[in-house]
């Protein structure tokens, strides 16, 4: 039996593990804290899945949450205007429900399950040194880590990474009591306000370990008003502040979440990183090969909410690479192929996510701007952000966006 080891217990490495264990191979995953330490630890981060990731974890089996996460049925977008109006208001509906479950409560479920399948749990922080040695032990050895030193074995692609230092200082609060949205009795929808010049807000119907909640999202241009939390105040400060710039910035927001309160005092989230695409190949100092995985190799901004979704996307590419390589050696070339079939989708979203942290050109403009009255846009946009590559003939350059308007603009 071919042994697997897979370094971090997120959405991508919980993933993949659970699914090599549904066909039997040896896998070992190396957590950095047991279920209980990550359930009672800070959030880890905002998220929303669509429906093309649901399907590939309800295809494995693996979708615990459908019962109590609130079904996310539709996109909304506000532009704010000059006058602290909107000047686009509008919703576009999913192909089918989103859900945004907490980190704590699905890794630390998943990574329960991984032992109960019968996978091996190593809690332990690994550092290169440690890696140089466990990698010969093994037939493959994934990082699937976004975070700390093990992400320097992985060289920056500059051929595909755009940016180089962190385009958006955020700050993230999961919340009670927040109030429905009025103008949609009923309704559950992520929302996306944007503030020209100074940042955006996404609000995130979601489900924590108190139950359903509300997680907001503020994403702000550095140096700019939004641009508050450097200095990492504490949760309940923090949440004074987002009802501040919600008040001034998105007064719409904030009659909603002006009598919010924390769902917990590890309920908040601030930071920010460089949106940056690195090469899947990492080499230890001892020879052995390691290949990198989800936000290691591909780590874009959350304004498009896409990482959650990306890391499912990968650990199933990775899973039909592994199946696939029967008893073949998992070399170089493999690893290569391997991440260039997942880049087909990826890059897609990279493009996505670079071009909504720009002024948007004018052919956005004239998309975002036709949604408002025409539902059928609406409803392609939304499926964008469900499905990045279905953005690739009609939303990036201004002559496919102009065909695609006058298609679906109705005559005269």
């Amino acid at each position: 039996m071919r042994k697997i080891l897979i370094v971090g217990a997120g959405q991508s490495g919980l993933q993949l593990a659970l699914t090599l264990r549904q066909h039997d191979y040896d896998v070992t995953v190396m957590s950095a804290r047991t279920p209980d330490e990550i359930r009672a630890a800070r959030v880890m981060s905002t998220q929303c899945m669509f429906d093309d990731a649901l399907t590939i974890e309800r295809k494995h089996g693996v979708n615990l949450w459908d019962d109590v996460a609130p079904a996310i049925t539709h996109q909304g977008f506000s532009l704010a205007g000059p006058d602290g109006d909107r000047a686009l208001n509008w919703a576009g509906e999913w192909p089918g429900p989103a859900q945004s479950v907490d980190q704590r409560v699905k890794m630390a479920r998943w990574l329960e399950l991984f032992e109960e399948w019968g996978g091996k749990v190593i809690i332990h922080g690994v550092t290169t040194a440690d890696l140089n040695t466990l990698a010969g032990m093994y037939d493959l050895t994934i990082v699937a880590a976004g975070k700390g030193e093990l992400v320097e074995l992985f060289d920056r692609d500059d051929s595909r990474s755009v940016h180089t230092r962190p385009q958006r200082a955020l700050s993230v609060a999961y919340l009670h009591g927040v109030r429905p949205r009025p103008e949609l009795p009923g309704s559950v929808y992520v929302w996306m306000n944007i503030i020209p010049g100074i940042g955006e807000n996404i609000n995130i119907p979601g489900y924590t370990l108190s139950g359903s909640c509300d997680i907001l999202y503020m994403s702000g241009i550095p140096g700019g008003p939004f641009d508050a939390f450097s200095d990492r105040p504490d949760p309940y400060e923090q949440v004074r502040r987002h009802l501040e710039l919600l008040k001034q910035y998105i007064p719409w927001e904030y009659e909603r979440f002006k009598d919010a309160e924390l769902t917990d005092p590890k309920g908040t989230l601030t930071g920010g990183y460089p949106p940056v695409v690195r090469k899947p190949v990492g080499e230890l100092p001892s020879g052995n090969i390691v290949l990198g995985m989800a936000d290691v190799v591909v780590a874009n901004d959350p304004v498009t909410g896409q990482g959650s979704n990306n890391a499912a996307r990968c650990a199933e590419v990775y899973l039909d690479g592994i199946l696939g390589r029967a008893d073949q050696p998992f070399d170089a070339d493999w690893m290569r192929q391997t991440f260039e079939r997942y880049w087909e989708h990826a890059r897609h979203v990279t493009r996505f996510t670079n071009m909504m942290l720009e002024p948007p050109p004018e052919h956005v403009q004239m998309i975002l701007g036709a949604a408002q009255t025409n539902q059928v846009v609406a409803d392609r946009f939304a499926n964008g952000v469900n499905n990045p590559s279905d953005l690739s003939d009609w939303f990036f350059e201004p002559e496919d966006a102009a065909a695609y308007l006058q298609r679906v603009t109705p005559g005269d």
